[in-house]
């Protein structure tokens, strides 16, 4: 197993960016890897920690204050607020009976020093009984923007895109009480 590990951070390191000016030391490409790694984990670990409902999970993962946009959901318009108050938002909405689960590919990481943003693909899927069909989808384009802090790199905006819906429009706006 050891040796897989290496073998896929061999790999990793080959494929990162190169300085159009000339190769980057070979350090210089393993923590552009390493940072880019973590840029995506801390997306996909925010998914899995909305999915299980571990509130103070997914709240590790942002700044204290963030950017959101989620005018394509809501009509609401983009926002600068405290995390806690996205976290209390998306916990309100998803608790109980009402389940999730969410999906992240195509990750595109641009890093620029202490500063990231993430592109994505993104597919959510929200089911609770209780009104008609018990599924509601949507599928759309992910944007998050990180800083890296002493603490680690860290959401500090969050913008979802949505590019189509299906289902019963029921369950996106009802919290299960």
């Amino acid at each position: 197993m050891n040796a897989l590990k290496h073998i896929a951070l061999a790999a990793g390191v080959a494929l990162a960016p190169f300085d159009a000016g000339g190769a980057e030391p070979a350090l210089s490409r393993l923590e552009a890897f390493a940072d880019e790694r973590a840029v995506i984990r801390i997306a996909d670990a925010i998914d899995r920690a909305v999915d299980a409902q571990d509130w103070p999970l997914a709240r590790s993962y942002f700044a204290d204050r963030v950017t959101v946009d989620f005018s394509s959901l809501s009509g609401q318009p983009s926002a600068t607020i405290a995390s806690d108050d996205l976290i209390g938002t998306w916990a309100a909405n998803l608790k109980g009976n009402k389940t999730s689960l969410h999906l992240r590919t195509n990750h595109q990481v641009a890093i620029d020093g202490d500063s990231a943003t993430l592109l994505s693909n993104g597919y959510a899927w929200n089911r609770m009984e209780g009104n008609g069909d018990p599924l509601w989808e949507v599928w759309g384009t992910y944007e998050h923007h990180l800083i890296r802090s002493s603490a680690g790199w860290k959401v500090d905006g969050f913008t979802f895109r949505m590019t189509h819906e299906r289902g019963n429009p029921w369950i996106k706006a009802t919290p299960d009480h």
